[in-house]
């Protein structure tokens, strides 16, 4: 059967003209250029700091792997990492799932802003995620001066820090497909005599569960990474992989147990993405198996309402409070509520930089700007290429576009100024290294955004197309570009957002005259001083303002398309 059906689809190709191979080269072609620039500013780099802490006189120490995991602070390093990774997915699942039920059922008054407000955290920088939550639970924090509540280097504080950066991802990842899924389904259980719990275990449960299994590995992938939360929050007791590959590299300038840790984590997150791919895979299939109409309407009855004023108190608590805290932090000077550390961030004699802090603003709007061009370049072409389902080879190039999302960016930092320094790719004093750098992490984004888009448009569209002689890119211009404009424009906004908040390799190659504006806060808040601690709670409401704004002109130009696929 499989045989047959295969040549009456090569038989009707034939029929409009269309070479078997033609395909096939036209997808080779589109992933040429994304292949090289994840060869050359991803592979190459990384291949690069590993074989450095590995090799000694020109032979490879693998023994040295065994050597490094069997120490015992780093098998609790190692035990830390997975237990709060899980224990962050779990706690997001719990408080975020009935918020996903919510925006994918109900239709309330400012629900399209609270949307994007809801989504502020998971594209801020990690380290200002640390900083909100410093400044609400930690010594000093607002909780604490009300209260005497302090929960600063504890594990709640990590694992509430986590939900607050990862609320989005379940939200948007589990509510894209509640918001397809037919409410007549569960309806008919109800008639037939299940009761609501059961319906819904029975009939919504399982439909949901792809959804539900990708949007946790996502959570723990980007827990189990976790950096800028776990340094600020954690103090020296609590350590992640990323974090001691940060600290091997550089401050103790161990590269051979940074290289090993790497490869750790590089195995870990290739395990997690290959299970995600597998459920990315099962959710498209039930896509195309339920209802895309709109299902959302006004909360009925008591319980409704119950359920949307507990998700917005939740909501608020959660994420408006320790939001609200920065920008309190950032007017509270030591005369009273002003600009005062806003005055001071056009000023550079505090010692902490080369030039006044506020130039950081520019910098990073520049980065990012160059940066999402990038992306959009590279992840265009990619999704493009990814558009038509294929063999092994494809699915394992759609993996390899998410690998930067988990591998250490500390790891791809320093590969940078250890690999980018002969020619032809001599860069370390090239300005085009950060933007290359917060590239990396825009394009699955880009990626995630327009291949379900790219896969609705309708293929006779493009074999019409082709038969009247077009060429591949004429049918990209003519039929596809049309119709994913929009989610063009959705993919850029995210790709902007992220690189302006990408931090862990930024760090290592920004440099000190062209800070960005995550690094300037980290850099403000290592020094001691009042001045210093509210000039980072300044800059941080003004990446969070850049962004917020961003989010809400995102949602502005969000189609149906884009938004029921449960992508970001």
């Amino acid at each position: 059967m499989d045989v047959a059906r295969t040549e009456v689809r090569a038989g009707k190709g034939r029929r409009l003209g269309l070479s078997p191979s033609r395909g096939s080269l036209a997808r080779l072609g589109l992933m040429a250029l994304p292949v090289a620039f994840f060869a050359a500013f991803f592979a190459y780099p990384v291949a690069a700091i590993v074989a450095r802490g590995l090799k000694v006189d020109g032979a490879w120490q693998f023994g040295r792997i065994a050597e490094v995991v069997s120490q015992p602070d780093i098998r609790h390093v190692l035990w830390f990492t997975t237990w709060q990774a899980l224990a962050s997915t779990a706690l997001t699942l719990l408080i975020a799932l009935p918020a996903a039920y919510v925006f994918a059922r109900f239709d309330f008054p400012g629900k399209q802003v609270l949307r994007a407000v809801v989504t502020v955290p998971f594209v801020l920088p990690t380290v200002v995620a640390g900083t909100a939550f410093l400044a609400l639970l930690g010594r000093g924090g607002l909780l604490d001066e009300m209260w005497g509540v302090r929960l600063d280097t504890t594990v709640w504080a990590i694992l509430l820090a986590h939900v607050f950066f990862n609320y989005a991802v379940v939200v948007r990842t589990v509510g894209g497909l509640w918001s397809q899924l037919d409410p007549r389904q569960e309806e008919a259980a109800r008639v037939l005599g299940a009761s609501r719990f059961a319906a819904w275990r029975k009939v919504t449960l399982p439909a949901l569960a792809p959804a539900v299994a990708a949007a946790s590995l996502m959570v723990f992938l980007f827990t189990f990474t976790s950096f800028g939360i776990v340094q600020i929050l954690g103090g020296p007791a609590y350590s992640t992989l990323e974090v001691e590959i940060y600290r091997q590299t550089s401050q103790i300038f161990d590269l051979s147990t940074a290289a090993v840790l790497t490869l750790v984590q590089f195995a870990a997150v290739g395990a997690i993405l290959a299970v995600h791919a597998w459920t990315v895979r099962r959710r498209e299939t039930a896509l195309r198996l339920v209802d895309a109409a709109s299902t959302t309407h006004r909360p009925r009855g008591s319980g409704q309402r119950a359920l949307l004023g507990g998700v917005l108190l939740t909501i608020a608590a959660l994420i408006l409070l320790p939001l609200g805290v920065l920008v309190q932090r950032s007017f509270k000077g030591p005369d009273g509520y002003g600009f005062t550390y806003f005055r001071a961030l056009t000023s550079a004699d505090g010692g902490a930089f080369l030039v006044p802090p506020i130039d950081a603003v520019g910098n990073s709007l520049q980065y990012a700007l160059a940066a999402t061009a990038i992306a959009v370049l590279v992840g265009g072409l990619a999704a493009a290429a990814l558009t038509r389902r294929a063999g092994r080879f494809v699915r394992g190039f759609d993996a390899l576009l998410m690998l930067p999302l988990g591998v250490s960016a500390v790891t791809v930092g320093f590969g940078f100024l250890i690999a980018l320094d002969e020619p032809p790719l001599d860069l370390r004093a090239s300005w085009i290294l950060v933007p290359l750098a917060q590239a990396l992490v825009g394009v699955p984004f880009v990626v995630r955004t327009m291949l379900p888009v790219l896969r609705a448009v309708d293929e006779r569209l493009r074999e019409a197309a082709a038969v009247l002689g077009a060429s591949p890119w004429r049918v990209w211009r003519e039929v596809d570009l049309p119709m994913v404009r929009r989610a063009l424009l959705v993919a850029a906004g995210f790709a902007f957002a992220v690189s302006l908040g990408e931090f862990g390799a930024t760090v290592f190659i920004a440099r000190p005259d062209n800070p960005t504006l995550p690094v300037a806060v980290a850099r403000l808040l290592g020094r001691a001083g009042e001045l210093n601690y509210g000039q980072a709670m300044a800059l941080s409401t003004i990446l969070m303002v850049v962004c917020a704004v961003s989010l809400l002109l995102l949602e502005r130009v969000r189609t149906v398309s884009t938004a029921s696929t449960g992508e970001f």
